[in-house]
């Protein structure tokens, strides 16, 4: 029965150093960071998949059209300044190499030169998040098109603060890309 009590002691001991430990580290890190993991750790939990904890969705209007979307989506980064510098349509791809019939896959990729040039001389990690994606998915059981992108603000709050300028940047290209994709998704141009 001591054995126990001990084990229980080592527990407690090794949890309070934790929760001290994880207290310090936050404390350096950005005010969000805490809602951005929670949010993240929850979705993890809730669906045992990774990338749907990493991501931010829309889903497309009924009335709206793949191609509607793309259209939209083009536009709408032009009138906010981004440019588009890919476009993989893979449904497309993969139909032309099996002869078999694809959910709509569509991958388009967007860039504001000057901001992602910042970003990686910030941080050259930063590189591996450039270009920003879009992704135009069909739902295999509903038929349903969504849009896709990387949740940014993981990027933005997820470590430690950023400088108010670099701040600035990362909230500029997220309000721009979840513009684009709530205005896609309504079918608006």
């Amino acid at each position: 029965m001591r054995w126990i009590k001990n084990i229980l002691a080592l527990i407690g001991v090794f949890a309070i150093g934790g929760v001290i430990y994880a207290g310090i580290i936050a404390s350096q890190f950005d005010p969000k960071a805490g809602a951005v993991y929670t949010h993240m750790i929850s979705t993890l939990i809730r669906t045992g998949d990774i990338a749907k904890a990493t991501v931010h969705k829309v889903e497309v209007a009924k009335d709206v059209s793949a191609e509607d979307v793309v259209e939209s989506l083009n536009s709408v980064a032009n009138e906010m300044g981004i440019k588009p510098v890919g476009d993989l349509p893979l449904s497309k791809e993969v139909e032309a190499r099996t002869g078999k019939k694809q959910p709509y896959v569509r991958v388009l990729s967007y860039c504001h030169p000057n901001i992602a040039v910042d970003m990686v001389k910030f941080s050259m990690a930063y590189g591996a998040y450039l270009p920003c994606r879009i992704v135009i998915m069909e739902d295999s059981r509903t038929h349903r098109l969504w849009l896709y992108a990387l949740d940014m603000d993981m990027m933005i709050h997820g470590g430690h603060t950023l400088p108010p300028h670099m701040l600035e940047k990362g909230n500029k290209v997220k309000h721009i890309l979840y513009t684009m994709m709530d205005k896609a998704a309504s079918g608006e141009f």
